[in-house]
């Protein structure tokens, strides 16, 4: 029973560092929902887009190399250099904030005042667009990043916890440097959004557009500081599952997963989302513990299996039915 309930806690724990991924996906949701009162339906393919030119960086990868060969039957690959990790990230990042730009002058400054379904349907749009662009430019192989972060299990937690249990909790390294990193990042976004004149103005432009031009709001600057903090986000994001899993195309699918985290936590709640996360990751690692377990199938005859790409919509869709603002969400009252 002893070893049952420890074998619990080392899954509490590894699923509280999933929630973690999970919250870092859901921040940059959160940040344009507040900016711009839409659902940015891009945000999975903005991780992708980053981590690819990330990886493309890194390794001197010559941008649309394939695509420049097809036309002039060359063989032009990369440039011969590789550039180290802490430099990459911050062109990568120059990258996003040039991004954040060419969506607001060719996309965002032709939607002012429009429906917010309107604003949805062009992130959808976008989405699209950057798969293909990253296509493109990078090759759709899988990529291998490596920003220097450590990985494999975790040598200190393991004896750390023995010490403490009698028994020694499997934890990976990497998790452990994506909760501290999302922890700081949280922290400095519910600062900015709270503390700061910008912030102030980031809410102002979500609640209206037209009353936040009327009063000097640059609506322009506004959504083209958002959607840059929304990358970077995003390229956090991308790192930490890109280290995790290899940059591929299916990392634009992480999206899906950050829509019950904003189901749980609030479109409009930084904080949200990492409460969020949290509930998703521990309560799907513990569900799937629990329905695998013996007497799961003793007292119920049977078990269940893969539990982990239903749970988190089940749980998603009962918010939806008792408390459809999430648990820090805001509850609208439309009087007539």
């Amino acid at each position: 029973m002893m070893e049952q309930l420890l074998y619990a806690s080392e899954v509490v724990v590894n699923g509280l560092m999933a929630g973690v991924m999970y919250a870092l996906v859901a921040l940059g949701f959160v940040l344009i929902y507040k900016a711009s009162g839409v659902f940015n339906y891009a945000q999975g393919v903005l991780a992708l887009f980053a981590a690819l030119t990330l990886v493309g960086i890194q390794q001197g990868q010559v941008p649309f190399a394939h695509l420049i060969n097809a036309i002039t039957g060359g063989h032009l690959d990369s440039f011969g250099w590789t550039v180290p990790s802490l430099l990459a990230i911050l062109l990568t990042a120059g990258v996003m904030v040039i991004l954040a730009i060419l969506i607001e002058k060719l996309v965002l400054k032709h939607l002012v005042g429009q429906d917010p379904i309107i604003l949805f349907m062009a992130t959808i749009g976008l989405a699209y667009f950057l798969e293909g662009l990253g296509d493109l430019m990078w090759g759709a192989n899988v990529k291998t990043l490596d920003v220097g972060l450590p990985q494999g299990l975790s040598e200190t937690m393991e004896s750390w916890t023995n010490s403490l249990t009698g028994y020694g909790f499997f934890i990976d390294r990497l998790d452990i440097w994506a909760t501290v990193i999302a922890a700081l990042l949280v922290a400095a976004l519910v600062a900015f959004s709270q503390y700061t004149k910008q912030g102030r103005a980031m809410r102002a432009v979500a609640d209206d557009h037209q009353a936040a031009l009327s009063v000097g709001i640059s609506l322009r600057f506004i959504w083209v500081m958002v959607w840059s903090i929304a990358g970077f986000v995003a390229l956090v994001a991308g790192i930490m599952w890109g280290t995790k899993s290899g940059v591929q195309f299916s990392l634009s699918l992480i999206a899906l997963k950050a829509l019950p985290v904003l189901m749980l936590g609030g479109f409009t709640s930084i904080p949200g989302a990492i409460v969020g996360g949290l509930i998703i990751g521990v309560g799907e690692k513990l569900f799937e513990f629990v329905t695998s377990q013996a007497w799961f199938a003793s007292t119920f005859g049977f078990t269940l299996s893969a539990t982990e790409s239903w749970f988190a919509y089940v749980l998603a869709l009962i918010f939806l039915v008792f408390r459809p603002q999430g648990l820090f969400g805001e509850k609208i009252i439309e009087r007539v």
